[in-house]
């Protein structure tokens, strides 16, 4: 189904009967995220972000209530990225120390306190980034006391490389987008000896990915606990990328509500869509070109493995969005709706919102998806404004303005 710059793909391979089973809890658990959830709680300055209730927007599109998680305030980074970014160094280092340690318990209190000093501080951590990754990585390697070295394709903006560089790492600028930074990335650690921190997971690179991945699952487990009693959603906008984050939300879901969990919808720029191909082959392609899309966190062309061993039966659908409806979505964020407290977020962060926005207007796929006045919408607004120029170019306000208005 297509219209215009937005497409529509029922999953051909959903399978709502089947079971959250072994083969998925390698990938990602409740268990393993309860054990997560402990350990990035017990960082200082972390705090639950909240759970908002669009009430205005759910009146004013036709549905019974939209809630948006707002990851803008998360440890001062203004994504949700901190979780899997920081917490797969964590990870990593703690292996390292463990295996020249001779098994040791490490903590990441005993990192944070210069306990293993010397040894960590020799190790340099490596990524590539459309911005907020990386800035997770490289508060990561501050934090607990390594190198980092993150590679940023030719478009990501001078403002989000400095807010890299200002946490100590070292920025490479790569001559293309994204996919050749994550290979340029991975060159070079081979070349140099470092660690690739990232969730984009490979054939034989699924360790560090699956952490980075449970990372997330922190956000939805947050939310989970937010929602009114007795409340579940019916439906899930998630935005797309490498399919991380996506497959955290319906792995988490899935594995609590299993044939009860709410439709979860993948959203991805149209310039960018390797999730939507993949499920329209059947099996993991690469979208070539330039990728160019205002939605610079989710300009992948290459789906991650271990995410797509989740989403191939766990995701219900998937759906493509034009640039203008990211634009649309952060301005009517920023305007409120009906009195609504206006909400500063930014270019990625709001592709749920604007797929969202998309199959509401437009008949075909409000039916496909049984939206209605009786639905219940969770969408998960992954990103402040990361990058304050091109937020106050789309909106026509600084941040600082909305964020002011809101709390007068």
């Amino acid at each position: 189904m297509s219209t215009d710059d937005t497409r529509f793909l029922a999953n051909p391979t959903a399978d709502r009967t089947m079971e959250y089973g072994p083969s998925e809890r390698c990938i990602l658990s409740a268990a393993r995220a309860a054990q997560v959830e402990a350990e990035i709680t017990s960082w200082p300055g972390y705090e639950p972000t909240p759970l908002r209730n669009l009430r205005g927007l759910a009146a004013q599109v036709g549905v019974c209530v939209v809630w948006y998680k707002d990851e803008a305030g998360r440890f001062g980074l203004g994504s949700f990225k901190a979780l899997g970014g920081a917490y797969g160094v964590l990870q990593t280092l703690v292996r390292e120390v463990r295996c020249h340690a001779g098994n040791r318990e490490v903590s990441s209190r005993d990192l944070v306190a210069g306990k293993h000093r010397e040894l960590v501080s020799r190790i340099c951590v490596t990524c590539a980034t459309d911005g907020n990754h990386g800035r997770a990585v490289a508060w990561g390697a501050q934090t607990f006391g390594c190198q980092c070295v993150v590679y940023l394709p030719k478009r990501v903006s001078r403002h989000r490389e400095t807010a890299i560089s200002s946490l100590g790492a070292t920025t490479v600028r790569v001559d293309g987008n994204y996919d050749d930074a994550v290979h340029r990335a991975h060159e070079d650690a081979a070349t140099h000896g470092r660690i690739v921190v990232s969730d984009t997971s490979y054939a034989d690179y699924r360790d560090i990915p699956r952490d980075v991945m449970q990372g997330y699952t922190v956000m939805v487990a947050e939310t989970l606990r937010q929602l009114p009693e007795g409340k579940r959603p019916t439906h899930v906008f998630v935005q797309g990328g490498v399919g991380g984050l996506a497959s955290a939300v319906c792995a988490h879901l899935w594995e609590f509500w299993g044939a009860d969990r709410p439709a979860l919808v993948v959203v991805e720029p149209d310039k960018a869509a390797c999730l939507f191909e993949s499920a329209r082959k059947g099996q993991p392609v690469r979208v070539t070109g330039p990728l160019d899309t205002i939605m610079a966190c989710l300009a992948a062309g290459e789906v991650s493995q271990l995410a797509w061993e989740i989403l191939r039966c766990g995701a219900d659908a998937f759906l493509t969005i034009p640039d203008s409806m990211a634009v649309q979505a952060m301005r009517l964020l920023a305007q409120g709706v009906a009195g609504e407290a206006p909400i500063v977020a930014g270019e990625s962060g709001v592709a749920g919102l604007g797929g969202f926005l998309v199959a509401m207007e437009q008949p075909a796929i409000r039916d496909e998806l049984r939206l209605g006045q009786d639905s219940r919408v969770l969408l998960f607004g992954t990103e402040g404004a990361t990058d304050p120029e091109i937020y106050q170019a789309v909106v026509g306000r600084p941040p600082h303005e909305i964020v002011s208005q809101s709390r007068s």
